[in-house]
This record gives structure tokens, C-alpha cells and sequence, in this order.
């Protein structure tokens, strides 16, 4: 199938949306069940891939965020093998779904609590409490590694391959207003020195350009497998190192999963897309049939890494503990 490329002025959008619905960027009402910058602890000294001595132990959480494709479309599909052999090490939710069409209220979802906004165009600021905020409060350092952003602390819009309403954290009044958190926000360029360095923060947030995301061909003439295995191959390259560090392997916990599933699956608001959870702090070959939401998630990344709260609605739904250690 011929894959095109997400337009972007709204008017646009409804003409591709009714043309395309597969390669919308994209869903529904939310309903579920259930120390500032990134400064080295004192007296601690850096450890290759896996930040201070005095922090080894720290927890660690990474999130990544794959686009536009239903759970059916990728799970057991052999055009991601490595995002299944992850899932065959780890946890994986077999019913989580979406909140929304289209995109950046899913991003909102898994990092507000809340769904903010239906229309990717939304300028913001989010004034409301984020996972950035509570991170700060909490004394946890952060960093967002968006492939093709412009420079560091870019907080612009969308430019080439890089998509700002994949990126929550360029939204966020706590990240717009102060220079020093903006500078977390970095090109992915710097992820791979980061890793082999030890420099890694608490969160991560890996935001892939749209080319390396599942979300679309660029450039070229493809069907829907060529976008799953250019996404996987990117995330063997990139991802596999990362889990490999004694950071990660000591007390980490990496959460890949989709924005939205394909437009035409509107299942609970945003489709039924895959969660996986993999690393020290996840639960070894194990699925869970919970119904679970991006809110969830979000409560998860709260629990993990022993935040004081949780943003919004997340602070009163469950988090994923089947699927994770505690």
C-alpha cells in the first residue's frame, strides 16, 4: 500500500484523513482502569554507561514512542523482529489502547495524565502539571533525544523530519519558561556519546524522526512492512546499545509503545496498540490482559521512579504492576 505523507495544515489533514486513513497521525475520551536539569549527584563520579557510582542504583526509565500502527500489525509480525524479541524478553500488554486520533493528545496522555487537546496545530503552552514538574520536584534528572531537532533546547516547530507534536515536553510552561530545562531537550546525534559515557538521566523520552517511527516512507515508494522494518532496524541500531549499558542492566526499565493505532481503528478512543516493558525493572515473559490506557503508563513511569506525584488523572488510575518489578 502506498503510504503518504501527514500534511499538515488542518484543512489538508481532513482531505488526507478521508483519502489515507492508514497513514493519519493520530483518537477518544480518556478512560482507564485501573532538583532541576541534569546535574551529576556530589562526590560522584561518572561510570561508563551508567552515570554516577553514588547513582548506579538510581532507577532508570526510558520511553519511546512508535506511530499509526495497531497491535495486530506488529506484534508476532516478522517485519520487527527485534521489537519482538524484546517483547519475548519482557512484559507486554495485550489490551492497551489509545486515548485519542490524532497524535499529540496521546503524547499529552502519556506525559499530562490528560488528553489536553484533539488538533496537532495546538500551539500550547501546557500550563498543567506534566511529568517534567514532577521530575523537578522530585530531584530526578531528564533529557529528551529527538532525532533531526534542530539544535539544542529547540522548542519550534515542526522542521523537516523532525515533528513537534511527537515531542510533549517542547509544550510544557516549566520547559518554555527556563532556558536550563529547554537545554534537555537535545538532537539525537548526542544519544549515542550519552550512552557510551554513562551521561544518562532518569527519564528519557526518544522521540525518532518520521522516517524512523513507523509512521511513514520518506523519499521513496513503499508498502506498510517496509515502514516496519526500517522502524525496527533504526531501533535495533539505536535502542540495543542502550540496554546493554550497566546503567540500564542494573535498574533500568525501557516502555516502547504507539502513539495511536491506524485511523480506521478507533477501539477505546485511539485503537489497541502494543506495550512493551523490558529490562531489570520489568517482569520476564509475561502479558497481561489488564485494560490499560496511556495514563497507565504514565503512573508507571511515576512509580518506578518514586516520584513525590503524578500528573492529572494519571495520580488516581493504577499503575502497570503485572508488568513491571517493585
Amino acid at each position: 500500500m502506498l503510504l503518504v505523507r501527514e500534511l499538515r495544515m488542518p484543512a489538508q489533514a481532513l482531505l488526507l484523513y478521508s483519502v489515507v486513513a492508514l497513514t493519519s497521525c493520530g483518537g477518544g475520551n480518556v478512560s482507564s482502569s485501573g532538583g532541576s536539569g541534569n546535574s551529576v549527584v556530589p562526590g560522584s563520579s561518572a561510570q561508563p554507561g551508567g552515570g554516577s557510582s553514588a547513582g548506579a542504583q538510581r532507577a532508570m526509565v526510558v520511553m519511546l514512542v512508535e506511530e499509526n500502527h495497531a497491535y495486530e500489525q506488529v506484534m508476532g509480525n516478522a517485519a520487527m523482529p527485534y521489537l519482538n524479541s524484546l517483547a519475548q524478553q519482557g512484559g507486554v500488554a495485550t489490551q492497551y489502547y489509545a486515548n485519542m486520533h490524532p497524535s499529540l493528545p496521546n503524547y499529552f496522555a502519556l506525559t499530562t495524565g490528560a488528553t489536553q487537546t484533539n488538533d496537532n496545530n495546538f500551539p500550547g503552552p501546557v500550563t498543567a502539571d506534566n511529568l517534567a514538574r514532577e521530575l523537578i520536584a522530585s530531584g530526578k534528572t531528564w533529557k529528551v533525544y529527538a532525532e533531526d531537532l534542530p539544535s539544542p533546547g529547540y522548542l519550534g516547530t515542526t522542521v523537516g523530519n523532525y515533528i513537534k507534536h511527537h515531542n510533549p515536553f517542547a509544550y510544557f510552561s516549566d520547559v518554555v519558561n527556563s532556558p536550563s530545562q529547554a537545554a534537555n531537550i537535545v538532537p539525537f546525534t548526542q544519544f549515542a556519546s550519552d550512552v557510551s559515557t554513562g551521561s544518562l538521566s532518569d527519564f528519557i523520552f526518544i522521540v525518532p524522526n518520521v522516517a524512523d517511527d513507523s509512521h511513514e516512507c520518506i523519499g521513496f515508494v513503499c508498502n506498510d512492512n517496509d515502514v516496519l522494518i526500517r522502524a525496527d532496524q533504526w531501533l535495533k541500531t539505536n535502542i540495543a546499545p542502550l540496554v546493554a549499558t550497566p546503567r540500564f542492566q542494573s535498574s533500568g526499565l525501557l516502555l516502547i509503545t504507539f502513539d495511536e493505532a491506524n485511523l480506521a481503528d478507533l477501539r477505546n478512543g485511539g485503537g489497541r496498540v502494543a506495550l512493551i516493558a523490558v529490562g531489570p525493572k520489568a517482569k520476564a515473559g509475561v502479558q497481561s490482559s489488564t485494560f490499560y490506557k496511556h495514563e497507565n503508563t504514565l503512573k508507571t513511569v511515576c512509580v518506578v521512579l518514586g516520584l513525590a506525584s503524578c500528573p492529572g488523572p494519571a495520580a488516581s488510575v493504577s499503575a502497570e504492576t503485572d508488568l513491571i518489578q517493585q
